[in-house]
């Protein structure tokens, strides 16, 4: 049987070794990924800098997640630089095909004086709370720290808001503003599930910020008791990274436009009628705005409110849960968002619908040609009553 120097000995032949010198060399070249192989508290102490942390005991299991491409420039490291050597002979057994191991590890580039940084981590309390997120390659920790520092507004608090917050608040958005200047009513309660019974009378930004704290203390909630209007919005959405549109009023929707677009913040709007519900994206400038899906308001009389025609109690929570999908793929950057698609859902049916919405080159708000974007009411387009879009 071999013995350990035996087999590290066996290791090295097999692998390219580099000193500090020469991996910092590949690394400010880019296109390099480099990879910590130490345990995690190691890990906690400091890194080099944007290092992909995989610890050696779980690195056949995690790698390919991670990693998918195996014709990428590894550099990989752990303390010393044995860790690292067997590490890379395993990498090269999986089919990686360009692996390197820094000989001296993290002691060795410390000792150098070159760069490195203690990363930022989660607790404890964080790493139990999270726990399902961090088993996803797509998220991980470093993805979860990303959603930590993300400010999401809400605009409303009622049937669609209500399981866009809950959802994102659950999933540790760091920051979510709520907009609403309502108060809970006893009829609201079919749909709007932030509220209670015992909270009818109160102000909905209120009974929305206690929900969303007793369910998830990580959160900041941050609280609009105001009408959303042209002399207050560029001031409100400042400084967020998404918007989820949950209002239910052409007026509002142009507002919404408009500003976004001058703030360059992607909206992701969604709104339901009777057994109905459309959700989409609004990537300024990247995809079509609302003015290019619906240049003008209906007729009042084509479109009447939810008050008038009702709505099935659990649609929002369908068409809301979307909408916090669709937000988190924006803050992590995954997958294909519903920019540029309308995805259109029937409950009668259970069915779902996705149609191609087109960036209007005539647009008035984001084609080429368009002029100067004003900030102004819009209450002359329709009625002033709320009212919601049919759903295709």
């Amino acid at each position: 049987m071999p013995t350990f120097r035996e087999m590290l000995a066996e290791a090295k032949a097999n692998i390219r070794e580099i000193e500090p010198v020469e991996a910092a060399t590949e690394i400010a070249a880019g296109g390099a990924v480099v990879l910590d192989v130490r345990e995690p508290d190691e890990y906690q102490q400091g890194a080099l800098p944007n290092a992909v942390h995989i610890p050696r005991g779980t690195l056949e299991t995690s790698i390919e997640g991670r990693v998918p491409n195996k014709d990428a420039h590894l550099v990989v490291y752990c303390a010393g630089g044995t860790r690292s050597a067997f590490a890379a002979q395993t990498l090269m057994q999986l089919g990686y095909t360009d692996v390197a191991s820094v000989i001296g590890g993290f002691n060795r580039w410390k000792d150098e004086g070159r760069d490195w940084s203690a990363p930022r981590s989660l607790t404890a309390e964080q790493r139990n709370r999270y726990q399902r997120h961090l088993l996803l390659p797509e998220v991980g920790e470093a993805g979860q720290i990303k959603l930590l520092d993300a400010k999401v507004l809400m605009l409303g608090a009622g049937g669609l808001g209500s399981p866009a917050a809950l959802y994102l608040a659950a999933a540790g958005v760091g920051t979510l503003g709520v907009i609403d200047m309502d108060v809970v009513d006893a009829s609201n309660l079919q749909r709007q599930i932030l509220h209670n019974t015992e909270r009818v009378g109160e102000r909905k930004v209120d009974s929305a910020k206690k929900t969303l704290t007793l369910m998830n203390p990580d959160i900041n909630v941050v609280t609009y008791d105001v009408r959303l209007g042209a002399d207050n919005i560029l001031d409100i959405i400042d400084g967020y990274d998404v918007i989820v549109d949950g209002t239910d009023n052409f007026p509002t929707r142009y507002l919404v436009n408009d500003a976004s677009l001058l703030k360059k913040i992607p909206v992701v709007h969604g709104s339901i009628f009777r057994f109905e519900g459309q959700v989409t994206v609004f990537n300024p400038y990247e995809g079509p705005c609302y003015r290019c899906m619906i240049p003008e308001p209906p007729p009042a009389e084509m479109a009447p409110s939810c008050a008038e025609a009702g709505v099935l109690g659990v649609l929002p929570g369908i068409i809301g849960s979307i909408q916090a999908i669709e937000t988190i793929k924006i803050l992590l950057e995954l997958g294909d968002t519903l920019q540029g698609r309308l995805l259109a859902y029937d409950a009668m049916e259970q069915s779902f619908r996705t149609f191609k919405v087109h960036r209007d080159p005539k647009c008035p708000a984001c084609g080429p040609d368009a002029g100067p974007i004003q900030i102004a009411e819009y209450d002359d387009l329709c009625m002033p009553h709320p009212v919601a879009p049919p759903a295709s």
